[in-house]
Protein backbone atom coordinates (compact mmCIF):
# COMPACT_ATOMS: atom_id res chain seq x y z
CA UNK A 1 0.00 0.00 0.00
CA UNK A 2 1.28 3.28 -0.98
CA UNK A 3 1.36 6.82 0.77
CA UNK A 4 -1.43 7.66 -1.84
CA UNK A 5 -3.95 5.03 -1.43
CA UNK A 6 -3.59 5.98 2.39
CA UNK A 7 -4.08 9.29 2.06
CA UNK A 8 -7.57 9.04 0.05
CA UNK A 9 -8.58 6.15 2.55
CA UNK A 10 -8.29 8.85 5.11
CA UNK A 11 -9.65 11.84 3.34
CA UNK A 12 -13.19 11.83 4.93
CA UNK A 13 -11.42 12.16 8.52
CA UNK A 14 -8.84 14.26 7.11
CA UNK A 15 -11.68 17.06 6.07
CA UNK A 16 -13.81 16.48 9.37
CA UNK A 17 -9.82 17.84 11.12
CA UNK A 18 -9.71 20.66 8.48
CA UNK A 19 -13.19 22.03 9.32
CA UNK A 20 -12.63 21.49 13.07
CA UNK A 21 -9.32 23.33 12.83
CA UNK A 22 -11.49 26.06 10.54
CA UNK A 23 -14.54 26.40 13.00
CA UNK A 24 -11.88 26.16 15.92
CA UNK A 25 -9.91 29.21 14.31
CA UNK A 26 -12.89 31.24 13.63
CA UNK A 27 -14.17 31.00 17.70
CA UNK A 28 -10.22 31.74 18.42
CA UNK A 29 -10.96 34.76 16.47
CA UNK A 30 -14.21 35.75 17.82
CA UNK A 31 -12.84 35.21 21.32
CA UNK A 32 -9.69 37.48 20.61
CA UNK A 33 -12.02 40.25 19.18
CA UNK A 34 -13.83 39.96 22.16
CA UNK A 35 -10.84 40.36 24.06
CA UNK A 36 -9.52 43.19 22.69
CA UNK A 37 -13.04 44.89 22.59
CA UNK A 38 -13.54 44.31 26.07
CA UNK A 39 -9.78 45.00 27.64
CA UNK A 40 -9.89 48.87 26.37
CA UNK A 41 -10.98 49.94 29.55
CA UNK A 42 -14.20 51.94 30.24
CA UNK A 43 -17.55 51.80 28.35
CA UNK A 44 -17.13 54.27 25.85
CA UNK A 45 -13.97 53.34 24.93
CA UNK A 46 -15.19 49.66 24.66
CA UNK A 47 -17.66 51.48 22.53
CA UNK A 48 -15.53 53.11 20.25
CA UNK A 49 -13.34 50.19 19.69
CA UNK A 50 -16.23 48.09 19.31
CA UNK A 51 -17.61 50.50 16.62
CA UNK A 52 -13.76 50.64 15.42
CA UNK A 53 -13.70 46.07 14.72
CA UNK A 54 -17.04 46.38 13.18
CA UNK A 55 -15.76 48.79 10.39
CA UNK A 56 -12.63 46.66 9.81
CA UNK A 57 -14.95 43.53 9.64
CA UNK A 58 -16.90 45.53 6.86
CA UNK A 59 -14.05 46.61 5.30
CA UNK A 60 -12.57 42.87 5.11
CA UNK A 61 -15.77 41.72 3.84
CA UNK A 62 -15.97 44.24 1.11
CA UNK A 63 -12.26 43.87 0.06
CA UNK A 64 -13.10 39.61 -0.13
CA UNK A 65 -16.20 39.87 -2.33
CA UNK A 66 -13.91 42.29 -4.69
CA UNK A 67 -11.41 39.87 -5.05
CA UNK A 68 -13.64 37.41 -6.42
CA UNK A 69 -14.80 39.78 -8.98
CA UNK A 70 -11.05 40.02 -10.49
CA UNK A 71 -10.35 38.04 -13.53
CA UNK A 72 -7.68 35.37 -12.08
CA UNK A 73 -4.83 33.67 -14.50
CA UNK A 74 -4.35 29.77 -14.74
CA UNK A 75 -1.18 30.15 -12.35
CA UNK A 76 -1.93 32.06 -9.25
CA UNK A 77 1.52 33.59 -6.91
CA UNK A 78 1.60 30.35 -5.35
CA UNK A 79 0.97 27.84 -8.84
CA UNK A 80 -1.54 26.11 -9.52
CA UNK A 81 -2.29 24.99 -6.02
CA UNK A 82 -4.45 27.92 -4.62
CA UNK A 83 -4.92 27.36 -1.26
CA UNK A 84 -1.84 29.05 0.20
CA UNK A 85 -2.99 31.67 -1.96
CA UNK A 86 -6.23 32.16 -0.67
CA UNK A 87 -4.84 31.86 3.24
CA UNK A 88 -2.38 34.54 2.20
CA UNK A 89 -4.93 36.71 1.00
CA UNK A 90 -7.51 35.90 3.87
CA UNK A 91 -4.55 37.19 6.00
CA UNK A 92 -3.49 40.29 4.41
CA UNK A 93 -7.29 41.63 3.73
CA UNK A 94 -8.04 41.29 7.18
CA UNK A 95 -4.55 43.25 8.41
CA UNK A 96 -5.95 45.84 5.54
CA UNK A 97 -9.71 46.04 7.07
CA UNK A 98 -8.03 46.54 10.41
CA UNK A 99 -5.21 49.41 9.38
CA UNK A 100 -7.58 50.84 6.89
CA UNK A 101 -10.61 51.41 10.03
CA UNK A 102 -8.30 52.41 12.07
CA UNK A 103 -6.66 55.39 10.38
CA UNK A 104 -8.72 58.33 10.28
CA UNK A 105 -7.68 58.77 6.71
CA UNK A 106 -9.11 55.63 5.29
CA UNK A 107 -11.99 55.28 7.76
CA UNK A 108 -15.16 55.08 5.74
CA UNK A 109 -16.70 56.75 8.65
CA UNK A 110 -18.66 53.94 9.99
CA UNK A 111 -16.83 53.40 13.09
CA UNK A 112 -17.44 57.20 13.79
CA UNK A 113 -21.14 56.71 12.97
CA UNK A 114 -21.95 54.26 15.17
CA UNK A 115 -19.86 55.52 17.77
CA UNK A 116 -22.15 59.15 17.52
CA UNK A 117 -25.46 57.24 17.79
CA UNK A 118 -24.58 54.65 20.19
CA UNK A 119 -22.80 57.15 22.67
CA UNK A 120 -25.83 58.30 24.91
CA UNK A 121 -26.13 54.90 26.11
CA UNK A 122 -23.11 54.45 27.15
CA UNK A 123 -21.85 56.38 30.50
Amino acid sequence: MDITSSTDIQSPTIDLIKHGLNHAQTVNSDQVLYNRIKEAGDEKTQLKKAAEEFEAVFITKMLQEMDKLVDKEENGLFGNDNKYEEAFKSIVFQQMGHDMASNPRTSLGFATQIYRQMEHLVQ
